[in-house]
Order: C-alpha cells, then sequence, then structure tokens
C-alpha cells in the first residue's frame, strides 16, 4: 500500500512484551519504537498496546501514568489506528472479570475467564499454545483463509463478544468458540500473541501498518 511511511508506538507502560513486538516489527521493514512518555504518543501514526500479566495492574500502570487519557486521545480524537495485544486486547474493554479496575472502554464489552462449564470436554486453563483463527466478517488484518492465521495464545480469559457480534474479527475454540480478535473502526484488538506467531503474526502486523483510517 502506498502513502506516509508508518511510524509505530510500542507503548511501555510496565506491564508489555514490549522488545518482541519492536523486533517483529523491525523483521518486516516497519520502524517501531517503544514509548515510555505518554506526552510522545502523538508523533507517531500507529501504536500497539502489548501487556502480560492482570488485568486490574495493567490499568493500574496506565492510570498511574497518564496513559489512559493518551491512549483515548490517540484512538478516538485522532483516529489513529489502535492494537491491543493479549492483555492490551483486554485493557480496552470496560472491565474484566480480573480484579475491580475499570477498563478503557474503547471496547463495549467485559472479559471472562474461560467458562469450564460451557466446553465441549475438560481443557487446560489457561489455554496455551498453538489456536487456529478463522475470521469472522471481513477483517482487515486476517487473511480470509483459515488456512493461513494460526496464531500463539496465552491467556485465561477473552472477551465477552458473540462470533456473530458486528466487530468481532477473529474466532478460536478451546472448548468452545471465543472471539479472539476485534475491529472497531480504527481500533484492533488481538487476544493472540502476533510477536510469537512467526510468519502468521508477521502477515497481520504487516497489515497493521499498512492500514490508513
Amino acid at each position: 500500500m502506498t502513502g506516509p511511511i508508518p511510524r509505530v508506538a510500542v507503548i511501555d507502560y510496565g506491564l508489555g512484551n514490549v522488545g518482541s513486538v519492536r523486533n517483529m516489527f523491525r523483521r518486516i521493514g516497519v520502524l517501531a519504537e517503544p514509548v515510555s512518555s505518554p506526552d510522545h504518543l502523538g508523533s507517531f501514526s500507529h501504536a500497539v498496546l502489548p501487556g502480560i500479566g492482570h488485568f486490574a495492574r495493567g490499568m493500574e500502570l496506565l492510570r498511574g501514568l497518564g496513559w489512559d487519557d493518551a491512549v483515548n486521545r490517540f484512538a478516538l480524537e485522532q483516529a489513529r489506528p489502535l492494537l491491543g495485544v493479549c492483555l492490551g486486547m483486554q485493557l480496552l474493554a470496560r472491565r474484566s472479570d480480573e480484579g475491580d479496575q475499570a477498563g478503557l472502554g474503547l471496547i463495549d464489552t467485559n472479559v471472562v475467564y474461560f467458562d469450564r462449564a460451557a466446553m465441549d470436554r475438560p481443557r487446560t486453563v489457561p489455554h496455551m499454545g498453538w489456536a487456529d483463527v478463522r475470521p469472522a466478517g471481513q477483517s482487515k488484518l486476517l487473511p480470509q483463509q483459515t488456512d493461513l492465521s494460526r496464531f500463539y495464545f496465552v491467556h485465561s480469559l477473552h472477551v465477552d463478544l458473540q462470533p456473530d457480534s458486528p466487530i468481532a474479527s477473529g474466532v478460536a475454540n478451546h472448548g468452545y468458540d471465543f472471539v479472539c480478535a476485534f475491529e472497531r473502526e480504527n481500533v484492533f484488538g488481538v487476544q493472540f500473541h502476533p510477536e510469537k506467531s512467526h510468519r502468521f503474526g508477521m502477515d497481520l502486523l504487516q497489515r497493521f501498518a499498512d492500514y490508513r483510517c
């Protein structure tokens, strides 16, 4: 895709896999930089909110460092592409079963633990390892061919969206189908780790970097 060269901010708030995300962008020739100050976010064309760990702790760090206002301004007022990864995806929601902190609220959903009673057979939680992801609707980041969509997961919770939700863009299965990717205009979220997903992750991050609002 032609257009301005993307410059991607990888938000460093102390609870994310910043180095791995940056390195995966570098492998596809996209300039990505760790950003540790919310004041600098506005100079970037795209932003990634990574995350590994506990929802409540993530929100405490984001709010304590002033990232909550900066991320909302970047995504809503400036309408620039934002990608939440793993915990970063969950932080875009309203709230989570994991703690009592309110989320960023960019997506109208909650985050819930896997429902073991709903599974087709006993499954290990956390869900860990490679899983197929099939597209839901017309995804901007996921290819329509399911054989090209296989990603690495590590998580115990997922967003509480139905696969037929208008913002659901990817579905995986761990005992039952769950939404593992969403897209709402310029706001994207993926439960899996594209930075750990080899060529599948490289393809997704390239599509994200190429996206123009």
